[in-house]
């Protein structure tokens, strides 16, 4: 079988189910047995309840995330990078040439 029922949080599987089961009676029943209204409503409701269920801190121990069991550790971030520079840790700025040997220097111009 290429799902892994041992994976599936079936606590968060039934909850989902009987948020659309609400949303759908009530979807019904404002439609007036109507199909295609009471789908409509029906989506509605249980976006609205989906939502709030997922991303509104109510702080009830109730499941809000799908999560796998055998998800592997997240990757360190890692740290930003600093707007200064590093000094290097040879204080040498100059780029003249060891012994001093370097090259000759200008003349000045030959007035004639």
């Amino acid at each position: 079988m290429p799902i892994d029922l041992a994976a599936v949080d079936w606590f968060y599987v039934i909850v989902l189910a009987i948020l659309v089961f609400i949303s759908t009676v009530i979807g019904t029943a404002l439609a007036l047995r109507h199909i295609f209204l009471g789908a409509l409503f029906s989506s509605l409701l249980f976006a609205a309840g989906f939502v709030f269920w997922t991303y509104y801190p109510h702080g009830l121990p109730f499941p809000t995330r799908l999560t796998t069991r055998s998800a592997a550790a997240p990757a360190p971030v890692p740290p930003p990078a600093t707007a200064v520079p590093a000094k290097p840790a040879n204080p040498v700025t100059d780029i003249t040439p060891p012994g001093g040997v370097g090259p000759a220097p200008a003349s000045p111009a030959n007035p004639r």
